[in-house]
């Protein structure tokens, strides 16, 4: 497995999909995605059916981050949102997820309960706490490899100077990685970029309060780490909806045969004769 941290150090840019479950996951990896990222809205959504607003805790973060890491073969980074609650609970969150698998997190500085980035509303909590936790959460990491993302929504709710400060502070505290949230414009991301002297979280999402940009324009302005984390949930809601819809109006999906996959390519996905072969090696009969 390829190191997560030499990636986010690469001059070429680390476009990185969201995923909430393995079955996605091993699909970003089959595609041919060198590392992927575990959403907390993704997560939220799909476990409880209920919107990124501070429903998950650290039980569900650490046991879907070792499903998706059990199904791969690639790095994956975990949303941790605010690490659930002070620096005792980030230095254990941080174990646990390295125990998983987990090959990152992203920390951020909200107030809890949290709410996704781009939504209104949110809060953060002073500086000097968010140093407390991110200092534990490097403590924590026993894999020099484990990468931190500090993020802070600070630009929502203190502006771009603010932000940016906290985000120099967050670099010198021993960050691998900054990420300022929901930066409204390129001419921002301009000035982020220019200021901050890291590897630099840009988040693109469909609808979002970002403008999204391509890897390229992006990473021309600094950014290293071009993540698109609601993609697959959003288009896997669409595809749900429209053959469900078309399953209640007809009574048959056979208007979509071309736009799903068979049987048969299915299994091909999850590995069905890896697992055939296998049942076959250890029947008893076989060691006789």
């Amino acid at each position: 497995m390829k190191k997560l941290s030499s990636m986010i150090k690469s001059k070429k840019p680390l476009v990185i999909p969201g995923v909430y479950d393995a079955i996605g996951a091993k699909i970003a990896e089959k595609v041919g995605f060198n590392a992927m990222f575990q959403t907390g809205y993704g997560t939220s959504a799909t476990l409880f059916g209920m919107p990124d607003y501070g429903f998950i805790g650290a039980t569900e973060t650490v046991d879907n981050a070792r499903r998706i890491s059990n199904a791969i073969s690639v790095p994956l980074i975990v949303d941790s949102d605010t690490g659930y609650g002070n620096a005792l609970s980030v230095w254990k969150l941080v174990k646990e997820l390295e125990a998983a698998g987990a090959a990152g997190i992203f920390l951020e500085d909200q107030k809890w309960p949290k709410r996704c980035g781009h939504m209104q509303g949110k809060d953060v909590i002073l500086q000097e706490e968010y140093t407390e936790k991110l200092g534990a959460a490097i403590d924590a990491r026993e894999n020099k490899d484990f990468i931190i993302v500090a993020r802070t929504d600070s630009r929502a709710t203190e502006g771009l100077d603010k932000a940016i400060e906290r985000g120099l502070q967050n670099k010198k505290t021993g960050a691998d990685a900054v990420f300022i949230e929901a930066p409204k414009s390129l001419d921002e991301m301009k000035r982020i970029g220019k200021e901050i002297k890291a590897p630099l979280v840009a988040n693109m999402i469909e609808g979002g309060a970002t403008p999204i940009n391509s890897a390229e324009t992006l990473s021309k302005i600094g950014f290293n780490i071009i993540l698109y984390p609601l993609s697959v949930l959003f288009a896997n809601t669409f595809a749900t909806m429209n053959i469900l819809q078309e399953l209640k109006n007809t009574g048959t999906t056979s208007k979509y045969k071309q736009k799903v996959v068979n049987f048969d390519q299915f299994n091909n996905l999850v590995e069905l004769d890896k697992f055939k072969k296998m049942e076959t090696k250890y029947k008893f009969s076989k060691r006789k």
